[in-house]
């Protein structure tokens, strides 16, 4: 019986070792190389084939990562009919479709192949073979860049394409015919391009659809044809936003006792021709529409010339006749901001943004309050509207000498103070504050010149929240100065403001116009942006060289019909 017990005991253990799993000892050292590739079919650098099905075998389980995004097929297949699968070791793709004739395929992998065990991605993994004799080895290759980029520039999902110029598709219609998407550093390359000539686009495609967008992506496009016979080198993108859609008047609307002019997008330069209009109507931009206000009701509809432009240059001009009935729907209250909390050192730079046109100021109870039972009387010459034909932004800028000692500057107006063009008053006591500045805690100066750039300039001194601290417009010289300022990090912009209109005008793609080029000063020794002003101190030198607008360099140019 013991002899029994024993044998099965140690039949048990022999069978139990049989069948036990074998894995890595716990402890032991992780598996950090990516898999190899053993085979692949058809070969790498393969000529005068044409294959239905693509096989990559590895030296180890593999996994996928989001293959449709991040496997970038050149020149353009159809990639819905593609089958892509991981089957243990086998990368396997059944293309379900006919290749092009002596055309050089680049089946760029990326970062979507990795071991199945620990994840580690196979990098630099492509497979390129051609349908014709030769493998096509042209190169398009550069940088882009974002003409307004956040804090941090990201450079993820940036695409960069090229289209034969007898493709009638382009950036906004279909994705590329060649494609390839740039490093975490902005930079580029295309290869294995066959000769000939080409329209470039570069996108960013946060939807990854491989198109870019026309409302809401970053953009950009090289206006003139791309001649592609030799390899072309530091080419440069400019990335930025616009809404390409072009601008209308989908309706108007009587709201209450106002006349409201709907667009589908929001204008900017608005002109408006009637013979009242700032005399008994005003009006007011925002939320995509124009209102207009009158100071009393019509019986008769008023004749207005409309003329409207928005962002990117679109434009319309149309005739309307506008409404000003007797209404029972309670006006909106008159509501008040202001620019509050701005730090300022001998002029008092008040903004008050009001709703609605203001009808009238009561002075008498409008003051501005410092120290504890001091203030300064608010005259009726000290204020100024922005736009006359809106009177919604009230301007004040008072002097306060170095003598009052104080810190904290209260603009303070009284209940009914504003009277509002619907008979409105405020009804309660607005206040807002600003904090005086000493002399000996600012910085004395920044200084420096533009490299490269011919006017007119904007000058832009950004503060660390991207807020514009003071601004500077020069007509051609590009030497540029700001004094006393805050103490803080900050960085320097310029707009090279091409047709003088004083901002900032995105690319408009259907009429051919780019963007206009936006740079910042950049440290040459660190390539940082940001520049530390610290009271007492002065920076000089801050030269800015502007960078490569967008093009080829040293290219002949031939117009492209966009």
């Amino acid at each position: 019986m013991k002899v029994s017990n024993s044998f099965a005991l140690i039949l048990l253990v022999f069978l139990g070792g049989a069948c036990a799993k074998q894995s890595t000892p716990m402890g032991g050292p992780r598996d950090e190389d990516p898999p190899k590739v053993l085979e692949m079919l058809p070969a790498n650098q393969s000529t005068n084939i044409k294959p239905e099905e693509i096989f990559i075998t590895f030296n180890e389980f593999i996994e996928l990562d989001n293959a449709a995004k991040n496997i970038i097929i050149t020149p353009r297949i159809n990639k819905d009919e593609i089958e892509i699968t991981a089957l243990k070791n086998t990368l396997s793709i059944v293309l379900n479709q006919e290749l092009e004739d002596s055309t050089t395929y680049v089946f760029n992998f990326q970062n979507s192949v990795a071991d199945l065990s620990e994840g580690n991605p196979v990098e630099n993994l492509k497979l390129v073979f051609s349908t014709g004799n030769t493998i096509d080895s042209l190169s398009f290759s550069g940088r882009v860049n974002f003409y307004y980029p956040g804090q941090t520039e990201i450079f993820e999902d940036i695409l960069i394409g090229i289209y034969p110029l007898a493709d009638t598709t382009n950036v906004f219609t279909a994705q590329p015919y060649f494609i390839s998407e740039s490093d975490s550093t902005g930079k580029f390359i295309i290869n294995n391009i066959k000769p000939g000539l080409y329209k470039a686009y570069a996108w960013q495609d946060d939807n990854n659809n491989l198109k870019a967008e026309f409302k809401t992506e970053a953009f950009d496009f090289i206006l003139d044809t791309i001649s592609i016979e030799q390899n072309l080198e530091n080419v440069a993108f400019n990335l930025s936003n616009g809404d390409q859609t072009p601008l209308k008047l989908t309706r108007t609307a009587i709201t209450g006792k106002t006349f409201d002019l709907i667009f589908n997008k929001e204008p900017i330069d608005i002109q408006l021709t009637n013979p009242e209009l700032g005399k008994s109507i005003f009006y007011t931009p925002g939320d995509k529409r124009i209102k207009l206000f009158s100071k009393t009701t019509l019986s008769d509809s008023v004749q207005f010339n409309v003329n409207v432009k928005d962002s990117v240059g679109f434009q319309t001009d149309t005739l309307i006749w506008a409404k000003f009935p007797e209404s029972e729907r309670k006006p909106e209250k008159i509501t008040i901001t202001a620019n509050s909390g701005k730090s300022f050192y001998q002029t008092l730079p008040i903004e008050l943004t009001f709703n609605k046109p203001l009808s009238s100021v009561n002075t008498d109870s409008l003051y501005i309050a410092y120290d504890t039972a001091s203030r300064i009387q608010i005259l009726p010459e000290m204020l100024s509207f922005e736009d006359s034909l809106r009177r919604t932004k009230l301007l004040l800028n008072i002097q306060i000498p170095d003598s009052l000692a104080a810190e904290i500057f209260t603009i303070k107006a009284a209940d009914s103070t504003f009277f509002d063009i619907e008979n409105q008053f405020n009804e309660k006591e607005f206040t807002a504050n600003y904090k005086k500045l000493k002399k000996e805690g600012l910085s004395d100066a920044v200084s420096g010149k533009i490299q490269g750039a011919n006017g007119p300039l904007i000058i832009q001194l950004l503060d660390s929240k991207g807020e514009i601290n003071r601004e500077l417009f020069l007509t051609n010289q590009g030497t540029f100065q700001f004094f006393l300022i805050e103490p803080g990090t900050y960085r320097i912009r310029v707009i090279n403001d091409t047709n003088n209109n004083k901002r900032w005008d995105p690319a408009n793609f259907s009429e051919g116009r780019y963007a206009e080029q936006v740079f910042y000063y950049v440290d040459p020794t660190t390539g940082n942006k940001e520049i530390i002003l610290r009271g007492g101190w002065t920076l000089e030198d801050q030269n800015i060289i502007v960078p490569p607008k967008t093009g080829v360099p040293n290219q002949e140019k031939s117009s492209v019909d966009n």
